[in-house]
C-alpha cells in the first residue's frame, strides 16, 4: 500500500470517530421539573406522606451542632 493511500485512510478513519464521538456526546440540557407533575405521575399513599413530612423535621441536637459550628466559625 502507497504512503499516501495509507494516510488517506488514517485521515478519514480518525474523522470519523471523531464525528461519531462528537456526535454520541451529548450533554443534557437544564430542565425544571414541577413538583405537582411527580405527584401526579406517582401519588404517595397517606401514611407514607405522613411518616416523610415527620422525617423532615430537624431533631435539636442537629440544630445545637449547627449553632456551635456557626460560632466558631465567627470569631476567625
Amino acid at each position: 500500500m502507497k504512503l499516501e493511500i495509507a494516510r488517506g485512510v488514517f485521515l478519514a478513519s480518525a474523522l470519523t470517530v471523531a464525528s461519531l464521538c462528537g456526535a454520541a456526546w451529548s450533554e443534557p440540557t437544564a430542565n425544571v421539573i414541577r413538583s405537582s407533575e411527580s405527584r401526579d405521575f406517582c401519588p404517595l399513599p397517606a401514611a407514607a406522606a405522613r411518616a416523610q413530612q415527620l422525617a423532615l423535621q430537624p431533631d435539636g441536637d442537629l440544630l445545637l451542632l449547627l449553632y456551635g459550628l456557626s460560632q466558631s466559625l465567627g470569631g476567625r
